[in-house]
Formats: structure tokens, C-alpha cells, sequence
């Protein structure tokens, strides 16, 4: 299993960029848009991209989704 991405945040902190992630997934950014502060760990962890269609998941994103 790979290297958990979110391992120096708090588990609450951890929690809340897990459902971040579940929410670009589902592309429910309209009902729960992405903090500023979230955007910028996510991106720099690299599990998100931004687009010209907006916020995606990369394959790592997708793989912190799926337990692998």
C-alpha cells in the first residue's frame, strides 16, 4: 500500500480533505465548494488538478479514494 498522503495532519484534518476529495469526485463543488486552504494542500500533494473544466481528481487522488 502506498505512503498515506495525509499522514502529518491531524486525523480531523485528514477527515475533512478525504470528503474534499469525495466531493470533486461527485463534482458537488456547487453545494460544497473547496476552501482556498484545502485546494492548496490537495494540489500540492498532488491528488488535484485544476482545469479548464475546473477541479479533478489525478490518479493518486483516485487512488487515495479507492484504498490502494
Amino acid at each position: 500500500m502506498a505512503e498515506n498522503p495525509f499522514a502529518e495532519f491531524s486525523l480531523e484534518k485528514t477527515i475533512d480533505l478525504r470528503w474534499t476529495l469525495r466531493d470533486i469526485q461527485a463534482r458537488r463543488l456547487k453545494l460544497s465548494p473547496v476552501s482556498d486552504e484545502d485546494l492548496r494542500i490537495l494540489t500540492g500533494l498532488g491528488l488535484v488538478e485544476v482545469r479548464d473544466e475546473g477541479i479533478v481528481l489525478t490518479q493518486a487522488g483516485i487512488a487515495v479514494l479507492n484504498g490502494s
